[in-house]
């Protein structure tokens, strides 16, 4: 069980404004409202265990209170009807009043979730209104009509699907934000917003900038809260669609709700995603894009490529470069900018990640390095960067996803032995492939049963479809897919030619 922080630890977050520490109003409808019932959120910085910050913490009644609003945008506004132009101008003026608000934003996802700092740069700086501007450029020539010249001529429509409910995890919290909100409202849809409580300041900091654009009244809400708000929200009778990312199981639930009241549901659930590594690989190069691929954000990714199927005749180069670079991975401080490694996000999550260790060990699997709480760190939920060897593909540290800094390496014969064990998994939202054959690497990524795949590489492109199959969920966001996502389609029949 995670600890309770006491209220007198409370700390400052260096760099970040004391206001984006401390906040008490949830956005109702583009209101600023209290809670209802008053609760409160204390955020816990993973590295230190302290309190770092307080955010309101939603229930029932403000759900409720969010969707009627949104319904009532939605049937009365004129947000659904207008162009996607109009729509997109008014999210250009967020984002213009965003990129003149990001000073904090870096280190605050830093200290609410742990990711080194200079990766939050990356992410949650100016990177992030790439994500937005290329989501407003892309509603600017998305098609609202077509026409159909047949014998009976009709007119295609695009209409927003009605009102989103957006829930995030608290893995990548500020740009899970930014588009979870982004393509629902470029769609004409409103949005009640659910971030993790784990991770519930830094949407706030894109809402003020949506209101402050003239976003209209009902169109946005941001409720803070765990699974009770979530249910309540995918419970909801006015909510038409569900924005999911999360665990496989809590989709099962949110699809089994959504199936039963036949609203939509996007799905962004788990992976045990595959990087296969063949005989003519660089392994120099190779070994820096695997770390890449399953250390990033202490492995808390969910498209992370955490199983290594390599070649037998490179099996033990390749293990001795993994372990050398695992190894050699700086792990600490996150606000340290020469930290690679930070903590995880709570006790729990590291309890988890040593019960894999343990379950590994007791299945066979041969740990080379890691999977011991750091010795020079005396606080914050760390463990080190793990290897394991010798995996069996169908053991359950092989099998199910650990979300954690842990990788497990097998071994295969031909290329099409590593499509059989890469395919075999209930999982299938990612993968990769190293060799110097086009023709294999696109043989490969073509017959793997994944969403996305990427050649030579580790990369979750936001300009293209990103989704997953089976266990990994349903639907795509991002680009023009992401966005299509959001309308439904109305055929209206003309008069038949005579």
């Amino acid at each position: 069980m995670d600890k309770s922080p006491r209220s007198d630890l409370k700390t400052g977050v260096p760099g970040v404004p004391e206001r984006l520490l401390d906040r008490r109003h949830l956005l109702v409808g583009g209101k600023w409202e209290r809670p209802a019932a008053g609760g409160v959120i204390e955020v816990v910085s993973p590295s230190t265990e302290e309190a770092i910050g307080t955010a309101p913490e939603a229930g029932p009644v403000d759900v409720d209170r969010a969707v009627q609003a949104a319904r009532a945008a939605l049937d009365d506004g004129w947000w659904g009807t207008a162009e996607t132009a109009a729509r997109a101008d008014v999210l250009d003026r967020a984002w213009a009043l965003l990129s003149e608000r990001l000073d904090g934003v870096p280190e605050l996802v830093t200290a609410e979730m742990g990711v080194p700092i200079t990766s939050s740069r990356m992410a949650n700086g100016q990177g992030v209104l790439r994500i937005a501007r290329y989501a407003t450029d892309t509603a600017r020539v998305h098609p609202m009509r077509e026409e159909i010249d047949s014998a009976v001529p009709a007119v295609v429509l695009r209409e927003p699907v009605g009102v989103v409910a957006a829930i995030a995890p608290w893995n990548g919290p500020f740009n899970q934000a930014m588009y979870k909100v982004a393509y629902p409202l470029l769609a004409g849809c409103p949005v009640v917003f659910k971030p993790s409580p784990e991770t519930p300041l830094d949407a706030f900091v894109i809402a003020e900038a949506l209101m402050d654009a003239g976003l209209p009244e009902g169109l946005l809400s941001v409720l803070p809260g765990g699974p009770e708000v979530g249910r309540a929200l995918v419970a909801h009778r006015f909510v038409d669609k569900v924005s999911f990312t999360g665990s496989a199981g809590v989709g099962r639930e949110i699809g089994s709700v959504c199936g039963s009241k036949l609203a939509h549901a996007a799905l962004e659930l788990g992976g045990k995603s595959a990087a296969i590594v063949f005989d003519d690989a660089d392994l120099e190069a190779v070994v820096p894009s695997l770390i890449a691929g399953v250390f990033s954000n202490a492995g808390q990714v969910c498209a992370a490529t955490s199983r290594i199927l390599v070649s037998r005749r490179r099996h033990e180069n390749l293990v001795e470069g993994l372990v050398a670079a695992a190894r050699a991975l700086r792990v600490g401080d996150p606000f340290d900018e020469r930290t690679q490694l930070g903590p995880l996000v709570a006790e729990r999550q590291r309890e988890r990640v040593e019960s894999y260790v343990a379950l590994g060990l007791a299945e066979g699997a041969r740990l080379v390095t890691g999977g011991r709480r750091p010795a020079h760190l005396d606080r914050g939920w760390f463990i080190e960067p793990t290897v394991f060897d010798h995996v069996d593909n169908r053991s359950r540290l092989a099998q199910e996803e650990i979300f954690g800094p842990v990788v497990v390496v097998s071994t295969f014969d031909d290329h099409e032995q590593a499509i059989a064990l890469a395919n075999d998994t209930v999982y299938g939202l990612n993968g990769s492939v190293y060799t110097q054959d086009e023709a294999l690497a696109f043989d490969v990524a073509r017959r793997i049963r994944a969403g996305t795949f990427t050649v030579n590489g580790f990369c979750i492109n936001m300009e293209a479809p990103f989704g997953g199959r089976g266990d990994s969920g349903l639907g795509r966001k991002f680009g023009f897919h992401g966005l299509e996502s959001f309308f439904e389609l109305k055929t209206i029949n003309l008069p038949a030619r005579g």
